[in-house]
């Protein structure tokens, strides 16, 4: 950075750190991560607090933890997940080293998949002054003794701790009881959000006592609907959020919920509760009306009254979740669509869903109607080309993830109107959309001949002129089971030419399914899959791609994290020669039943990919299990390794 000239030849000095801080505040945060790497002041901008606002760490209790731990220290806040503690001297240590190092700077802490003692907790709980979220989901070691927090001298300091707790994960415990959680949430008086998922709850009878609930006094083998509501009642002032979900509440049981007095709740979560009825959602809408959030999704009792409830009901309603509610029809969609404060709508597998009442009630007014962000129509066999057409000019301004899967009856026609229209998408899910081929991805169309307008008629969409300018003409009708013609090079010239609306005009693109959509080869995804922002992509189940594909993919799409392969019997070590150069963030990598990877594909992937934390070569023949274990030690992040009958041996490894 100089010349000859011995005043010259001083090296360019280090720009200010708040200069690379601003600089790096306009990359995503998978890019900050990389640009971290460039040297130590990139590495001390990329820690700014400004960057720093929601960062989680999670590892596991290890020897190596503990130095993780004590390098946390130095933050201001953190939060942590740490899975695998057990009984054990390196779990207590290590619970010992966060309780002195992060004691007054953790804001969130979750335990998954521990075995953690009583001793240890009540040993940490005392000293985290700051926590904010407190995850004990299926800590069944906790509370299987009954014991937990007996001690009053034990629940003053957990309470002088925890006063300022706010969310309590309670999901999935076998052996809560009234008297357990009368001691935890005794401690917790200002809760906001409580989980309940999965927990054993009698909401009406009490099996091991022969007698209606809360005839008694408080069960040492149940929770009981009394002390839930005796929690809502004491903690009403704050609490906003509950999950019930994979409960057996039942409607009246929903109803003394819902009917407890000053209650305002803004998110309630009741996915898979199967007993319950429309009446019980009728209830639960008149006497909650601010809810912001609700799940009601594999309710399968629920029809479209419940719809129709929410829709009149619930009119500061963003999210709602009525998944494989199989009765729901669209009867009542319309209204609902005209709730003008609804960003999410989650209707997968509603299988008698066609989209035309959607489109009704988006069409009804501009200025009270929904502005959709997210819409899952996922395996609503009966959406067709009209619905996603219509959808996508309603929905253009607003919608950022659509997802299309297994929405058999989809065709090229709604893929170029997505691409037209939905300028704004970050994840698009199409697989299993069979109809799908390289034409509708390019934005072309098979035919010069275009069909004549007394053709289209009545039941065929309406163009305007600005979708017929960009090339979106109604594909020519195939003969049955006739598979289409092939793209030829002259097309693919064409298609360079044309201001088609392909695929690559969603530029904003992070996630893309494409799996199981068998027409769609090489023609198309060399050309139009140039996400440079896309993290996820699927293409799994593609018979006809080849190693073409997957090095376009691997030159274009540099931001991966996840790429899906398997069943791609065109892939091979050579697509992988020629992409994992340049797939450095690849995390995640499926290439099961590609029969053509052979072990020089993981000296590669060991070579290039250093960040893989997921593998899965199973079914592939000529893998060697000499090589995975090569491959393992030399990825340090390796923790999933899925090789099942390689090499012609039946061995499974899940680590």
């Amino acid at each position: 950075m100089g010349d000859s000239d011995g005043e010259d030849s001083k090296e360019t000095p280090e720009l200010p750190v708040e200069i690379i801080v601003y600089i790096l505040s306009f990359l995503h945060a998978s890019d900050r991560k990389e640009a971290s790497l460039v040297c130590r002041s990139w590495y001390h901008a990329s820690q700014d607090l400004c960057f720093q606002k929601n960062v989680t760490f999670c590892f596991p209790a290890t020897s190596s933890s503990l130095e993780l731990v004590r390098g946390l220290g130095r933050r201001s806040h953190c939060s942590l997940i740490i899975s695998q503690l057990d009984g054990f001297s390196m779990s207590r240590s290590l619970l010992l080293e966060v309780g002195l190092c992060l004691g007054s700077k953790l804001e969130s802490l979750a335990l998954p998949g521990s075995s953690i003692t009583e001793a240890s907790l009540l040993s940490l709980l005392p000293r985290l002054t700051s926590l904010r979220r407190l995850d004990l989901r299926g800590l069944d070691s906790l509370f299987m003794s009954g014991a937990f927090l007996s001690r009053e001298e034990h629940r003053q300091q957990v309470r002088s701790a925890l006063s300022g707790l706010e969310e309590l994960d309670l999901s999935d415990l076998r052996y809560l009881s009234d008297l357990t959680f009368n001691r935890l949430t005794g401690c917790t008086p200002r809760l906001r959000r409580l989980s309940l998922a999965g927990c054993h709850i009698a909401f009406e009878f009490d099996p091991y006592r022969g007698c209606p609930v809360g005839a008694v006094e408080d069960s040492s083998a149940l929770l009981s609907l009394r002390n839930l509501k005796r929690l809502l009642t004491e903690q009403k002032s704050t609490l906003v959020a509950l999950d019930l979900s994979r409960t057996s509440i039942t409607p009246e049981s929903l109803r003394t919920i819902a009917q407890v007095q000053d209650l305002v709740l803004e998110e309630l979560c009741l996915h898979g509760c199967k007993e319950l009825t429309d009446y019980s959602v009728e209830v639960l809408v008149k006497h909650q009306p601010s809810l912001k959030r609700l799940d009601i999704s594999a309710c399968t009792e629920l029809t479209s009254r419940s719809v129709e409830a929410v829709a009149r009901g619930l009119k500061s309603l963003t999210h709602l979740s009525l998944s494989r509610d199989w009765r729901i029809t669209e009867k009542g969609l319309a209204e609902l669509l005209s709730v003008s404060s609804l960003r999410s709508l989650d209707l997968s597998e509603c299988l008698h869903i066609s989209g035309a009442e959607i489109v009704k009630g988006l069409k009804g007014s501009n200025a009270a109607r929904a502005q959709l962000e997210t819409l899952s129509l996922k395996s609503c066999t009966y959406i067709r080309d009209l619905a996603v057409f219509s959808l996508t000019q309603l929905l253009g301004a607003t919608l950022c993830e659509l997802d299309l899967t297994s929405c058999v009856n989809v065709t090229d026609l709604s893929v170029r109107a997505i691409a037209t229209y939905l300028q704004r998408l970050v994840v698009l899910r199409l697989g299993w959309c069979k109809k799908v081929t390289d034409w509708g991805l390019l934005g072309m169309v098979e035919t010069s001949q275009c069909d004549s307008d007394e053709e289209t008629g009545e039941k065929g969409p309406r163009f305007t002129r600005t979708f017929g300018n960009m090339g979106f003409f109604k594909p020519p009708r195939l003969p049955f089971e006739e598979r289409p013609k092939l793209v030829t090079q002259n097309d693919l010239e064409q298609f360079k030419l044309q201001a088609g609306a392909s695929l690559l005009a969603l530029s904003r693109l992070q996630e893309l399914d494409l799996s199981a959509c068998p027409k769609l080869t090489d023609s198309s995804i060399t050309q139009v899959v140039r996400h440079p922002d896309l993290h996820r992509l699927s293409l799994s189940m593609l018979p006809e791609i080849t190693d073409a594909s997957l090095a376009s993919i691997g030159w274009h799409c540099r931001s991966l994290t996840s790429l899906d392969l398997s069943h791609c019997p065109g892939i091979s070590d050579r697509g992988v020669a020629q992409a994992a150069p340049y797939l450095h963030r690849l995390q995640h990598l499926y290439l099961s039943c590609c029969k053509s990877i052979t072990d020089r594909s993981l000296f590669l992937l060991a070579q290039h990919c250093k960040r893989l934390r997921t593998l899965d070569v199973s079914r592939c023949k000529n893998i060697s299990a000499t090589t995975i274990d090569l491959l393992q030690s030399q990825l340090p992040f390796l923790e999933n390794v899925n090789y099942k009958f390689i090499g012609g041996s039946d061995l499974t490894l899940t680590l």
